[in-house]
């Protein structure tokens, strides 16, 4: 297993380095831009009035958008959610389909490994990969803090990284779980960032109308509490968004269990007929 486990980590340097590396410097600008927005809140609000308010409310609290959490927020970690989550996507419905596709997967499962040891390896690399993303991102963000005037410390930084990286767990949960039912590895991450971009459409456009707040609920931008957790990290939402990523990768580790193993290229839906009509 442990082989596996630096195998597949050593595949994922250079996207780890890629986004992290990219993200750690938005992430020092947008910090450190704070300083200069702090002298001209009054001019600001004057010129957001001129917004109408639908438009305002989509991306967050206008009274809260000059504060350490709201300015996070809009800023910054709102969308990265939405973009790491994307690559999370990706590395999780490629973890085992990548190589089933090209096949190298049944050559692999060839060798005296059981197909839990090689689950549970890449399952612990993909963890790693994405907690240095989160935590190259964070140390960007934190190079900023001096002189930001944001007036939080290290540790009240760290808070929003927290719910975000248990936001990546369950996006990468879903596209391992997806990768496993799906005739494809792009099928599955299709459907899994078709599902991320709605939660988060759907939870803005819950601040403009009341009526989607029940659908918004079902969302997992719903618990991510983004910059205003610097206030306070809910962990029961925190934890709910592991769990469900914890029961997706379980899920997903059955499904390999029983499933055949595909040679090489896509599969197919194995609906009834379909094999007579090709």
């Amino acid at each position: 297993m442990g082989t596996i486990f630096r195998h597949t980590l050593s595949r994922m340097w250079a996207q780890v380095l890629g986004w992290g590396l990219s993200f750690a410097a938005l992430g020092w600008f947008s910090v450190w831009g704070y300083g200069a927005l702090a002298g001209q809140t009054a001019q600001m609000a004057e010129l957001l009035k001129a917004y109408p308010p639908e438009v305002l409310a989509f991306f967050g609290s206008v009274e809260q958008m000059f504060t350490p959490g709201g300015y996070l927020d809009s800023v910054f970690l709102s969308y990265s959610g939405l973009l790491l989550g994307v690559l999370a996507i990706l590395l999780g419905s490629g973890l085992l389909v990548s190589d089933e596709e090209a096949g190298r997967l049944d050559l692999i499962q060839a060798y005296p490994v059981s197909r839990t040891a090689l689950f549970a390896g890449r399952v612990a690399a993909l963890v790693v990969a994405l907690v240095a993303v989160v935590a190259l991102t964070w140390a960007g963000c934190a190079l900023g803090l001096p002189g930001s005037r944001l007036g939080i410390g290290l540790g009240a930084l760290a808070l929003p990284f927290v719910s975000l990286l248990a936001l990546l767990a369950l996006a990468a949960g879903l596209a391992l779980v997806l990768s496993m039912a799906l005739p494809s590895r792009s099928l599955a991450a299709t459907v899994a960032a078709i599902v991320l971009v709605a939660g988060y459409t759907v939870r803005s456009l819950a601040r403009v109308n009341d009526g989607l707040a029940a659908v918004a609920r079902l969302s997992p931008f719903n618990y991510f509490q983004s910059g205003y957790a610097v206030d306070g990290l809910n962990w029961a939402w925190c934890g709910g968004l592991l769990a469900v990523g914890a029961v997706f990768t379980v899920l997903a580790w059955w499904a390999y269990q029983r499933r055949d193993l595909r040679v090489a290229g896509e599969g197919s839906w194995r609906l009834p007929g379909m094999a007579r009509g090709r």
